[in-house]
Order: structure tokens, then sequence, then C-alpha cells
């Protein structure tokens, strides 16, 4: 069973160094894929960057388990839904049901304003960040969630505001899905609470070890 780990927009594989660390002092390996980098010889917005990441996970012989923050959840979800025989497990943490078109609008404002050395920090130009973002302003995240049967565990910081009542409707949606939320964390719950956040991966996991 391949286990992968999936960064959220604003961050990069590196984000998952802390839970990759305490699964391996558990038994289990990750791998976490650069989105940023699928996206190097492809137009710079979420239809392109998911058939790179669709075409990222197909490689891998069986099934997997997705673990996915924020873009990377959206990312999970849309996977789910597409390859369903694909997937085994996935784990959901800080994903929005619904994209919050006006929040999405003021962070592109903000984002014009932000000097290139805070994206090329993550390994995102500047240009191609903000296309990327602009682009998932209409993505459909909860159409046919129905159809999702695979194991799953929703996931959100308990000082992530934001996204908790997101969480709770994906559980709601989501048949068969667990929720848990995660103390000491807003929504980098990966970076805020890795070790609290890995001790649930594994749970989750650990039932197909």
């Amino acid at each position: 069973m391949k286990h992968i780990l999936i960064h959220g927009l604003g961050q990069n594989k590196s984000s998952w160094k802390a839970v990759d660390y305490e699964l391996k002092r558990k038994g289990i390996e990750t791998t976490a894929p650069n989105l940023y980098s699928m996206l190097d010889h492809a137009e710079p917005d979420y239809i392109a960057l998911f058939n790179k990441f669709s075409d990222y996970c197909n490689a891998f012989e069986g099934k997997l388990n997705l673990c996915g923050l924020s873009l990377g959840g959206i990312l999970a979800i849309d996977y789910a839904k597409k390859f369903p025989d694909k997937v085994n497990a996935i784990i959901l943490i800080g994903t929005p049901y619904k994209i919050p078109k006006f929040l999405f609008h003021l962070q592109s404002v903000v984002f014009h304003f932000m000097p290139k050395a805070a994206f090329e920090k993550i390994g995102c130009p500047k240009k191609k960040f903000i296309t990327l973002v602009k682009s998932m302003a209409h993505l459909d995240i909860a159409e046919n969630l129905e159809k999702i049967h695979c194991r799953s565990l929703i996931l959100c910081g308990v000082k992530d505001n934001q996204n908790m009542e997101s969480a709770k409707r994906l559980h709601k949606t989501i048949k068969g899905s667990s929720f848990s939320t995660v103390s000491n964390s807003s929504h980098e719950v990966n970076v805020d609470n890795p070790k609290e956040l890995s001790n649930l991966i594994y749970d989750f996991w650990n039932v197909d070890l």
C-alpha cells in the first residue's frame, strides 16, 4: 500500500517533514509530491494540476492511501471520485466543502501585493501561483461526494474556524466517514501539531498494515 501526503496551497512537500518523520518511527513509509513541480511544463490551472497528480498516483501499483491538506484534500477528493478502484482510504484536513469565492477573490488581491520572494520560498513563481488560485474559484467540490465509498477520515484543527463547518459537512456527506479535531492547531495542522496528526494518521492507516 502506498501512502501519499499532499500539501496545501501555500505549502510545499517539506511541510510534511515532521509528520513523515513521526510516521517512519511507527513503521509507515510515505511519499509527498511537490505539486508545483508538476506544473513546470503545463498550464498553471487546477485541471492541469489534477491531471498531473492523477498521472503521478496512477503510476503506483495497487491501491493508495491519500492524505491531503486544503488543496491536497481537494485533489484527494477528486481522485477518489474519478479513480475509486485505486483508493483504499482518504484523510482530508482543513478541506473546504465549497470554495469561498469572496475569500478567494480577496486572497488573489493580497497575493498581487506580496513580494515574489514569498512565492519563491514555497517553490512556485508568483504569476503561476495566482493563476492557479484563480482557476480554483469555480470548483464544485461537493459534487458527487456521496459516490465516495472508501474509508474516510475528516480532520480539522481546533483553531481553524474558517474550515470547521466544512469539515463537519464533509463528514455528514461522505458515507461512513469519521471526524476528529486536532488540538493546538489552526489550518496548517501538519506544521502546527505534527505529532498528534501523525498519531491520528497512523491509527487510521494501521488497520490496513
